[in-house]
């Protein structure tokens, strides 16, 4: 929807690397989204933050050269 070249990684097949993620975000849940390495919420956050807005801010601010939909 706004262009992002993104990597997916299934944690789900390996229970240490599943705990780590969860470690080192602090976040109990996944699927975790980081932009730019920087943890930014769950799916359900990352909804909230595109209703409102925030989400093209965030991407915006990690360098993301597109035009959100224009």
């Amino acid at each position: 929807m706004h262009g992002i070249t993104y990597d997916a990684h299934d944690v789900l097949k390996d229970e240490e690397f599943r705990q780590g993620i969860k470690d080192f975000s602090n976040w109990p849940t996944i699927p975790q989204v980081f932009i730019n390495g920087d943890f930014a919420g769950s799916c359900d956050i990352l909804l909230e933050m595109h209703k409102n807005g925030e989400l093209i801010e965030e991407l915006k601010k990690a360098g993301n050269k597109h035009s959100f939909g224009k």
